[in-house]
């Protein structure tokens, strides 16, 4: 069992060796860090995680950056796509001494990396992977394939700012990294920095060879100059690893600010191909060369933990003591623990450190945005609600031309969008930012912008990623999408949200902007695009995630929308879904009484309820655009031909309102909760979504079995918006026929109710008979107006 680092006459640099000797200790040791005293199991950690295979590539990029930052005083920000490298990163931090900027007890002495080793992997410590607790660190890299997207976003609008992106080989074969290599193309040379891939060729991902690793240079060549890079392929699987990345990353900075320069004197290249390296290391570089016949170092056996038996083997754990002095730490260290001066002086000055970098802790760099007034763009309903007619999207889109302009000189605001902002009828906003885009454009095309704000593509994790990266570097903006296809980003938004979440926990983390999604083209009216479009189910992904960082918002009118959307905007640490409809609908709420009606969360409009004297007998609620139309034609139904009923309508805009206040902070009281839906009296609540969203959200309150949902149930197809609510139970007809049973069995409606329901039924039927003969909804559905 030997090791190639032991059989080298010129090996890695004193401060290479000192960072994978940390990395290496970190994995497997508890104790004796310092390799002062013979090595025994008892110092060798009990269980043994992590990831060895990219840690010696890692720190190879982290040199070559500490280089370029020292000679070129270049503003740099890293991001790690093989996040399991962690151990490589924390060598590095530890030996720069960002770490012990944050935590004291992290100090460069042996004490401070005993403590670090201690906290690797173990309860209360760092996990395996980067986290929010690891300083310059802005990109987790537990799930694969959104490091360079991020990286992009965090490149936007920073002119001076270059994000080297670490993207591994097994990283690299995952469907979002394919289309993040597209974003050169709306990297603008003037307004934006510059974003230098490193894409790490190590051979292998767990069990098998990567599919970049099998490709000649010429191949790997040919892919990256298609993408808009201009790729530079460096060797360091010899022996005394590291200059060739230094000065490949030396000559691709220089080549960038050539390229910056040369476009911010009015000469902007036709198609800018950004610099980019191709970097193979061995796998697992430095580990035995082979473990009882099995090959190590160089294979995917050195992905994960090389020497998994070290404390119980004997030979394992002769062969790890072997592997650790081979890096011989009594050179690297003195007797303190402290790096030794010629470690120390590969370093960039201590305000320079990439674990110091500002803009891995974006929410520091955040200003608030200067939101427009809402009343200039707020509808008057001159005659009450159901008076005024509007598309919601449309006039937030005026709302968000106005933040638009307002944030032209910052550059601290962008909208993401696959593709879809005319359809979502907010195309008004590019009057205000053209569509991102830098290469030339041949065909007919419209608001194209190179310094543009507005970013679409057909690649929802393109978006994700972009925003992401924008959001954390301490900056703002907004996620609108068909809502059908938010699920495609659903894994992105699980991640994000578990950042979030350790985030909060960081106490020297700052909060940066909420993300917000604005879900349009809701599923009740994709009849033209048929069942596939039919689908609300990021909602329950979110609600699944933890309560204190996401929030679920429906506002069924315009007004609710502009005063959603100003106080998301205004948010930070959190993840939000705005559902919101852009065909023009009635509208129901003053700018007064929407901001009053989100403020609560959910409220009863009394001028929609029954009027009866004496306690209210049941409650019709809604949450949704669409369910709010039909939950009031229903209560238009009631009105008419039930006048005596006693019925109370409940409009719902914060979804997760619903929840008691010791599951979800937007909970409301029980006091509150009891006001809007009594105690024991039957609910009927027509939902935009699953049902079983609000079930969920029900749970712990007061006997939630009293809570009748309607809402999606997986039926669609192409047809017309009315039997597309019919095929899901949730007509106006249906709600309250629901209601009507519930009535039945009460002394003063029983007979009516059920008379009346069976109408209903009825009258259902015939309508749906009437559109399949005509092709459309009937007039009574489309021209329905509320009668007040």
């Amino acid at each position: 069992m030997t090791s190639p680092a032991q059989n080298r006459t010129v090996g890695p640099s004193p401060y290479v060796r000192a960072a994978d000797y940390i990395a290496a200790a970190l994995i497997f040791l508890q104790d004796n860090v310092l390799m002062s005293d013979p090595l025994r199991p008892e110092h060798v950690k009990p269980r043994l995680l992590g990831h060895w295979g990219s840690c010696p590539g890692i720190t190879l990029v982290y040199t070559a950056l500490n280089a370029l930052i020292r000679e070129r005083g270049t503003d740099v920000l890293l991001v790690t796509g093989p996040g399991h490298g962690a151990p490589a990163v924390h060598a590095n931090l530890w030996l720069e001494g960002t770490h012990e900027r944050q935590d004291p007890a992290l100090a460069r002495t042996a004490t401070g990396l005993r403590e670090l080793a201690r906290r690797y992997c173990a309860p209360d410590g760092f996990p395996s992977h980067l986290s929010p607790s690891v300083p310059g660190t802005l990109h987790e890299g537990g799930e694969l394939g959104y490091a360079l997207a991020t990286a992009v976003g965090a490149a936007l609008d920073a002119p001076d700012r270059v994000v080297a992106c670490v993207v591994g080989d097994g990283e690299a074969e995952t469907g979002p990294t394919a289309g993040a290599w597209h974003s050169t193309k709306y990297l603008d040379p003037v307004t934006c920095g510059a974003v230098l891939p490193v894409l790490h060729l190590n051979g292998y991902k767990i069990s098998s060879p990567t599919l970049f690793a099998t490709m000649t240079d010429e191949e790997l060549t040919a892919l990256f100059r298609g993408y808009g890079w201009d790729p530079r392929i460096v060797d360091e699987t010899g022996p005394s690893p590291g200059a060739a990345l230094t000065a490949a990353v030396l000559d691709a900075h220089d080549t960038l600010r050539a390229l910056q320069r040369r476009a911010r004197s009015g000469d902007l290249p036709v198609r800018p191909a950004w610099p980019m390296i191709v970097l193979r290391t061995l796998k697992g570089a430095g580990a035995p060369t082979e473990v009882e016949g099995t090959p190590i170092e160089g294979t995917f056996h050195s992905h994960q933990v090389p020497l998994p038996d070290a404390r119980e083997d004997p030979e394992q754990l002769k062969a790890l003591e072997s592997w650790l002095r081979s890096y011989r730490p009594e050179e690297l260290f003195d007797e303190e623990g402290r790096p030794a001066p010629d470690v120390l002086a590969a370093l960039p000055e201590p305000d320079a450190l990439i674990g110091a970098q500002p803009a891995a802790n974006g929410g520091r760099l955040r200003r608030p945005l200067p939101l427009p007034p809402l009343s200039p763009h707020a509808l008057a309903l001159p005659d009450g609600p159901g008076s005024a007619t509007a598309g919601p999207t449309r006039v937030l889109g005026d709302w968000l031309t106005e933040l638009t302009e307002a944030t032209a000189e910052r550059r601290d605001f962008r909208i993401v969008s696959p593709d879809e902002l005319a359809s979502n009828k907010l195309d008004a906003i590019l009057k205000a930012s053209g569509r991102a885009y830098v290469w030339p454009v041949e065909e007919y095309a419209e608001d194209l912008a190179r310094d543009g704000r507005v970013m679409e593509t057909l690649s929802e994790h393109n978006c994700q990623g972009w925003l992401q990266g924008y959001l954390l570097s301490g900056r703002h903006g907004l996620f609108p999408t068909y809502e059908a296809f938010a699920a495609i980003v659903d894994s992105m938004a699980n991640q994000y949200a578990k950042w979030l979440k350790m985030s909060r926990e960081v106490p020297w983390r700052a909060p940066v902007s909420s993300l917000t999604y604005l879900l349009t083209s809701e599923g009740w009216r994709q009849e033209h695009n048929g069942y596939s479009h039919q689908g609300p189910g990021f909602i329950s992904n979110l609600l699944d995630r933890k309560s204190t960082v996401t929030g679920v918002y429906l506002p069924p009118d315009a007004n609710t929308l502009l005063v959603t959307m100003e106080r998301l905007l205004d948010e930070t640490g959190k993840i939000n879904a705005v559902v919101a409809g852009k065909h023009d609908a009635a509208q129901w709420l003053d700018l007064d009484a929407a901001r009053e009606h989100c403020r609560a969360g959910a409220s009863a409009w009394t001028w929609a309820g029954t009027a009866g004297d004496g306690p209210t007998e049941a409650v019709l609620a809604c949450a949704g655009g669409i369910p709010t139309v039909e939950s009031l034609a229903a209560a238009d139904l009631l009105r008419r031909d039930l006048p005596d009923a006693r019925i109370r309508f409940v409009n719902i805009v914060d979804l997760c309102a619903l929840a008691p206040p010791d599951r979800h902070p937007h909970g409301m009281s029980p006091e509150r909760f009891h006001d809007l839906f009594g105690e024991d009296i039957p609910v009927v609540l027509d939902f935009h979504g699953y049902p079983s969203a609000v079930h969920q959200l029900l749970h712990g309150r007061p006997r939630p079995d009293r809570f009748h949902v309607r809402g999606y149930v997986e039926e669609g197809t192409t047809t017309t918006p009315y039997d597309l609510l019919a095929l899901n139970g949730t007509t106006r007809h249906d709600l309250a026929r629901t209601l009507l049973h519930h009535l039945d069995r009460t002394d003063r409606h029983a007979g009516r109710a059920r008379t009346l329901a069976e109408h209903y039924a009825r009258h259902r039927d015939e309508l749906r008979r009437e559109l399949r003969r005509t092709g459309e909804d009937p007039a009574e559905i489309t021209e329905w107006r509320w009668p007040g």
